[in-house]
């Protein structure tokens, strides 16, 4: 176990598979009391089950992070059962991606609604707790794609440099709470999400693009628990990493 991340109380929100569920395997592993919130209420309580029966504490709450009720739920779960919360991470995500020409209208209000006002209310929730607590640690997902625009992935990129945005605006305004802040931009990591992608073309492409590069969802949790076991002086705020092996 880590000393760092040992009885951290961490959130997780789309944790019932890709990066959020890898992340709770391994603070989980390192003695991080996890609460865990994503839509597929089956999975969250597999996973839970899990952990428990391997000697973690965890606790699942079914989540649509595009509702602001629910996230607040969310946290509220974890403080009831533990009195704080030491970290939040803004995980869960969208990538229904095509060309702007397609009109995709409905992917594009959903990748607002998950992608960015998702972890705009999951920042609503935890504040006013960390605020209190004078302590504490907010984690945004963004994407290389929220330093790198490319075409069919115009509205997926604009929500994810919207979260980079608001991360370092909330970097600059929690230092009189003690509150650390980071945003993690992933490359390509093997995931759920190019699953999500709703264009019939711009699917293959991904899944193909996927199938050669794309690297294991531990590379993400590695990450995650780099920046939580710093010293509480040291604040990370960005990390970006992609596969050796991609270009873009």
């Amino acid at each position: 176990m880590s000393a760092a991340i040992e009885g951290k109380v961490v959130v997780i929100t789309g944790a019932s598979s890709g990066l959020g569920e890898a992340t709770a395997r391994l603070l989980s592993e390192q003695g991080a009391a996890v609460v865990l919130g994503a839509r597929r209420a089956d999975r969250l309580k597999a996973l839970v089950d899990e952990l428990v029966w391997r000697g973690g504490k965890a606790l699942a709450v079914t989540t649509d992070v595009a509702d602001r009720a629910q996230v607040q739920a969310l946290v509220d779960a974890a403080v009831q059962a533990h009195g704080r919360v030491d970290v939040m991470i803004n995980n869960a995500g969208l990538m229904p991606q095509a060309p702007l020409e397609r009109l995709a209208v409905d992917d594009w209000d959903r990748m607002i609604d998950v992608n960015l006002k998702g972890v705009l209310y999951g920042i609503a929730a935890v504040l006013p707790v960390m605020q209190r607590q004078k302590a504490g640690h907010i984690i945004n997902v963004s994407s290389v794609a929220g330093h790198k625009v490319g075409p069919g992935f115009t509205v997926y990129a604009a929500t994810k440099h919207a979260v980079r945005a608001l991360s370092e605006g909330l970097r600059q305004e929690v230092k009189p709470y003690n509150i650390r802040t980071t945003v993690i931009s992933p490359g390509a990591v093997a995931t759920e999400l190019p699953a999500s992608v709703t264009d019939p073309q711009a699917a293959e492409r991904i899944r193909a693009f996927y199938d050669k590069v794309a690297i294991p969802a531990d590379s993400f949790a590695r990450g995650v628990a780099f920046a939580i076991s710093q010293p509480e002086e040291v604040d990370i705020n960005e990390i970006l990493f992609r596969p050796t092996a991609q270009e873009l």
